[in-house]
C-alpha cells in the first residue's frame, strides 16, 4: 500500500469520550490522503479501542497501545516514528476540524514552501464567539501564550500571518524535520513542548505560518486542567528549560533579568492562589536539571542557522505584553 501524504497523530489519554466526534469530523474531510496513527497513551479504560475501526471503516487507522502514560511529548514522538506520510498532522482528540481543515493546511503548504510548520485557527468549543488561539507567541521573558486567545472571532485572526510556533492541538509539520530535530523533548512530559519545538525549528532556519482557513473547534484542558498543580508544575519547569536551551547569546544574558522578574511575579501570584509550593518545586527541579539542559543547549546553539536579529523580530518584546495576556486569559474566569 503506498504511503499517504499525511500521517495524522491522535494521542488519547483519558479523553476518549471526544474521539467519536473527532473521528466523524476526520471522516468528513475534503482532503482524504491521510492515515490516522492513534496512540492510546495508557488510559485507565482503553476498551473503546475495540470499536474504533469498525465504527469508522472509511478511515485508515493504525493503533499503538501504550501500557502507561508516556506523556504528550513521548506519545506524539511514538506516533511520528510510526507515521509514513511526508507531513505530520497533529490533532487533539478534543479538537473537531471543519471539513476543509486538512485541505486548507495542505494548500498553504503547497503555496508557501518557505514555511515548514503550519498552525490552525482554533475556536473555543464552549464559547464559539471566542478564539482559542492562532498559533503560539513567545515573549523575550520566556513566557508564551496562544496568539489571540479569548479574542472575538469576528475581529481577530482573520488573515494569514507568520507566528512564532504552531500549537499542536491542530498543526502540520514536515515529518523528516520533526524527527531530525528529535521531535518533542521527552524530558518535558507535557506542557510547553510545542513552544520548545517551535523555538528549535526557528533556530534551525524554519518558519511557521498561521492558516485562518484551517478551522477547528477545541475543548481544551480536557485531560489535566489548566489551573491544576500538574499544569502549573510542568508549565513553569518547562518554561525555564525552554529559555535556557534555546535563547541564543547574547539575548539570553540581556533578557535573563526580565526572565527572573517575570517568574517572580508568577511566584507571588501563584502563592496567593495557594500554589506557591508547586511553582517552588517547579523552579527547584528546573535548576537541578540545568547541567542536562545546558548540554542540550550546546548542541542546539551549535546548529543555529537563523540570525539573532531575525529571531528577535518574531518574538514579542513589549514590557507589559505578558501581563496584558495574563489579564485577557483570566477575564472570563
Amino acid at each position: 500500500m503506498p504511503a499517504p501524504i499525511v500521517s495524522l497523530i491522535l494521542l488519547v489519554w483519558n479523553n476518549h469520550e471526544y474521539l467519536p466526534a473527532c473521528l466523524k469530523a476526520l471522516q468528513a474531510q475534503t482532503f482524504q490522503d491521510f492515515e490516522i496513527v492513534l496512540v492510546e497513551n495508557g488510559s485507565t479504560n482503553p476498551d473503546y479501542l475495540k470499536d474504533v475501526r469498525t465504527d469508522h471503516p472509511a478511515l485508515k487507522i493504525v493503533i499503538e497501545r501504550l501500557e502507561t502514560n508516556a506523556g504528550f511529548a513521548a506519545g506524539n514522538n511514538i506516533g511520528a516514528r510510526l507515521a509514513r506520510g511526508k507531513w505530520l498532522a497533529l490533532l487533539n482528540a478534543d479538537a473537531f476540524p471543519e471539513p476543509d481543515w486538512l485541505a486548507s493546511l495542505m494548500r498553504a503548504a503547497d503555496h508557501n514552501p518557505q514555511f515548514n510548520a503550519f498552525t490552525s485557527r482554533q475556536i473555543q468549543f464552549h464559547t464559539p464567539d471566542r478564539l482559542d488561539g492562532a498559533g503560539d507567541s513567545y515573549h523575550v521573558s520566556g513566557l508564551a501564550w496562544r496568539k489571540y486567545y479569548n479574542r472575538p472571532v469576528r475581529e481577530y485572526g482573520l488573515k494569514s500571518e507568520e507566528v512564532f510556533s504552531a500549537c499542536p492541538a491542530a498543526a502540520l509539520y514536515l515529518r523528516d524535520e520533526f524527527l531530525q530535530l528529535g521531535g518533542f523533548d521527552e524530558d518535558y512530559f507535557s506542557y510547553f513542548e510545542d513552544v520548545d519545538l517551535g523555538f528549535r525549528i526557528r533556530l534551525s532556519g524554519g518558519k511557521c505560518l498561521y492558516v485562518p482557513e484551517a478551522v477547528v473547534s477545541h475543548v481544551g484542558s480536557g485531560s489535566t486542567g489548566r489551573r491544576s498543580d500538574f499544569s502549573v508544575y510542568h508549565g513553569y519547569r518547562n518554561l525555564i528549560w525552554t529559555f535556557v536551551k534555546n535563547m541564543p547569546s547574547p539575548l539570553i544574558w540581556f533578557f535573563l533579568p526580565v526572565h527572573i522578574a517575570t517568574l517572580s511575579f508568577f511566584v507571588t501570584h501563584l502563592s496567593l492562589r495557594g500554589q506557591g509550593g508547586v511553582i517552588g518545586k517547579a523552579i527547584f527541579d528546573a535548576l537541578r536539571a540545568l547541567p542536562k539542559m545546558l548540554q542540550k543547549r550546546r548542541l542546539i546553539q551549535k546548529n543555529k542557522k537563523i540570525k539573532t536579529g531575525d529571531l528577535l523580530k518574531v518574538m514579542s518584546t513589549g514590557l507589559l505584553e505578558p501581563y496584558r495576556e495574563f489579564i485577557q486569559r483570566n477575564r472570563m474566569k
